[in-house]
């Protein structure tokens, strides 16, 4: 592919807030590819505007007064976008805090001119330090996805203009989750999901405290109820498993072995055993008592999540972004 035809073939909706040196890592590894670069600000009180101005790219400034999601900042990436060149054909969605590794938008764009009735195309997303902390590793685990066609991507994807105008973009309410719930709706319009066996980008979750990681976690269970809200009915069952697994172990077992107890004794309290023997199926799976530790108490901060969205949902409130970083 030339970069003539990468001109005219491709654009790129970066978002972000506050990133710093990671947006221009970020800008950087995309600037070089030609293609016209959109940057979607949400509210930065750094130099990030001006730094990718700088770099070539066209800025907008999101409107702050409305509830911000990153979705809403994508949409306005696409809309944005297409003013600038109305006839893109592809469009690569990634965060400003991820760095593109080399040959991924030649090789995603290749699979997509190659299969017509595919969407979207992922690859690896990496952390860049995940040995810094045991978040970032946690993240790094969490993002190692099977190659091959898939449901779902996360927030790096090149995605076809036209099926994405096809179902009016992403749903601009979501705070979290927005991108599998896309590709819900375009696996029911018939479209596919791909994730190539190909290095994709390099992210920086930088995330050092575990007050953090609740945070992050507690964001995956408002996903994952405002999933089966909107999907969960057949064929779906679009994370309705998700949100079962995490109100067991976060609420369901606490709460009945509580009652027990208080009805019939103490003794009943034993049945709480459960979580040492789930800890170790979880370490037998996964090799590592971290990892197998995180994913059980998560299912905690995971309830609060979903309750957190079905108590908004009641009050008819709009929902406010979990901010982890």
């Amino acid at each position: 592919m030339t970069s003539a035809q990468a001109h005219t073939t491709l654009g790129v909706v970066v978002i972000g807030r506050n990133e710093g040196e990671r947006l221009r890592r970020c800008l950087d590894s995309v600037k070089h590819f030609d293609a016209q670069i959109v940057y979607v600000d949400s509210g930065s009180t750094d130099t990030s505007r001006t730094m990718a101005a700088e770099m070539g790219a066209s800025v907008v400034e999101l409107d702050m007064s409305a509830p911000f999601t990153a979705a809403r900042a994508r949409n306005e990436g696409v809309f944005h976008l297409l003013e600038l060149q109305p006839f893109i054909e592809y469009i690569f969605f990634v965060d400003g805090d991820c760095e593109v590794a080399p040959g991924w938008l030649h090789a995603s764009i290749q699979y997509l001119q190659d299969h017509s009735d595919c969407a979207v195309v992922c690859g690896r997303r990496r952390e860049r330090f995940p040995q810094q902390t045991m978040y970032n590793r946690l993240c790094d685990q969490e993002w190692d996805t099977p190659i091959g066609e898939a449901r779902q991507c996360g927030g790096d994807a090149v995605m076809r203009t036209l099926a994405i105008t096809s179902v009016n973009g992403y749903r601009g309410s979501m705070i979290a989750g927005e991108e599998p719930e896309l590709c819900v709706r375009l696996r029911q319009k018939g479209w596919s999901i791909y994730r190539l066996d190909h290095e994709m980008t390099l992210h920086d979750a930088a995330i050092t405290r575990f007050g953090q990681w609740w945070k992050r976690s507690m964001r995956a269970g408002h996903a994952y109820a405002e999933g089966a809200w909107l999907h969960g009915g057949l064929p779906e069952r679009h994370c309705v498993a998700e949100t079962h697994r995490a109100l067991l172990w976060g609420a369901g077992i606490p709460l009945t072995v509580t009652a027990l107890a208080l009805i019939w004794g103490p003794w009943w309290m034993m049945l709480l055993s459960i979580y040492p023997l789930q800890l170790f199926r979880l370490w037998r799976k996964n090799r590592s008592f971290l990892t197998a530790w995180f994913m059980l108490v998560g299912k905690f901060a995971e309830t609060l999540g979903i309750l957190k969205f079905h108590w908004t949902r009641i009050k008819g409130d709009a929902a406010q972004i979990i901010e982890y970083k």
